[in-house]
């Protein structure tokens, strides 16, 4: 819609232009006569002149309009990467400066033949020194700016930890809501109207799994809301132009700085590339588990086969694959098992051992 307004008033900029152009080309006997041909009078010479001006405008419009966003883009990124503190140094110099080059021009300006060129020169001197005798010594000019930097790391403080943002796959998990009623999430919880929209098709899938997870999501949000103190909000933002969820996501994470709640192993590492802030609830779960040690004994009920020849899978009440070498046969049982190894990641804990007994046979033979 700006696009477009932009465009009609450009194109009647671009028809005043043109007509007062030609108006004054057909009126001026100067202009007139350096054609080697007679200039039509009238008003629809104008008017035909500001038609092509106002045409050119017109076609002109989106190219000059996309080169100037892709600048401002483009100076934007840049100036980014400049602290903040640069900057304020670096305006104060430059406007002392400005005012010392305008207090000179008065006399620099009196100089015959060379003081109309000798002023402009010396001003933009000075303020290049300005600029870089500030920059220079910004650690001698701390005190003017340490007030400023303060409330600025206050503020991005306030803004990236203010919210965060709950993806599908920690909704549907559940933990969440175990944690938020332990207190240790601060800030307000955020759930994306797209977010919800995703839930709501889930729910309505014609496969049972997937519609009793849409449905247990829908479920947890629902206890969020009545059951926490913490403040839970939707946002209706969208990005129309974004058909995945995720990058929806990491999109809106980016634009208004919050920290994204999620326990997607693919989603936190694309979070981590774009310099989002992410919390991984999968890694919280590994770093409150106890620690298993190699040489320690369990038990293990073996439910299945494992991937290779003769190995059997157990799990822990939390989910903790046990993989048992040798456990193939004691499929159905309970067995003591002795761990070997742990093997911990963002993406869960896996645990190998092996059977007691058979170690303990291993020994005494």
């Amino acid at each position: 819609m700006l696009r477009t307004v932009i465009r009609f008033f450009l194109t009647i900029i671009g028809f005043i232009c043109g007509f007062e152009l030609f108006r004054v080309a057909v009126s001026s006997p100067i202009i007139a006569t350096g054609f080697p041909f007679l200039l039509p009078s009238g008003i629809w010479f104008s008017a035909l002149g500001g038609t092509i001006f106002g045409l050119i405008f017109y076609f002109i419009t989106p190219t000059v309009a996309d080169s100037f966003s892709k600048f401002a883009t483009w100076s934007d990124g840049k100036l980014k990467t400049i602290p903040t503190r640069d900057i304020v140094l670096g305006v104060c110099g430059l406007l002392i400066a400005l005012l010392i080059g305008v207090l000179l021009n008065f006399p620099l300006g009196r100089i015959p033949w060379v003081g109309p060129y000798l002023s402009p020169l010396v001003t933009l001197l000075l303020a290049y020194l300005g600029v870089t005798f500030i920059l220079n010594r910004k650690d001698e000019f701390s005190f003017l700016t340490n007030h400023f930097m303060k409330r600025s790391v206050m503020h991005v403080g306030r803004r990236a930890g203010s919210g965060k943002v709950l993806d599908t796959s920690v909704i549907i998990d559940g933990r969440i809501l175990d944690i938020s009623k332990t207190g240790f999430l601060e800030g307000e919880i955020l759930v994306p109207g797209f977010i919800l929209e995703e839930l709501r098709h889930i729910a309505d899938s014609p496969d049972l799994l997937k519609r009793n997870r849409g449905r247990r999501g829908l479920d947890i949000l629902n206890k969020m809301q009545k059951e926490l103190d913490i403040k839970i909000s939707i946002i209706n933002k969208d990005y129309d132009e974004i058909v995945e969820v995720d990058s929806k996501l990491v999109k809106l994470a980016q634009d208004d700085g919050y920290a994204i709640l999620t326990n997607d192993f693919n989603l936190n590492k694309v979070c981590e590339l774009q310099g989002v802030s992410v919390l991984n609830i999968n890694e919280l779960a590994n770093a409150v588990k106890p620690v298993v040690l190699p040489g320690e004994e369990m038990q293990a009920h073996i439910i299945k086969d494992g991937k290779e020849i003769g190995q059997g899978v157990a799990y822990l009440d939390d989910g903790t694959m046990i993989v048992v070498e040798g456990g193939r046969r004691f499929i159905g049982d309970t067995i003591e098992v002795l761990v070997t190894s742990v093997l911990q990641t963002a993406a869960g804990r896996m645990i190998f051992a092996k059977p007691k007994l058979a170690y303990t046979e291993k020994i005494t033979t």
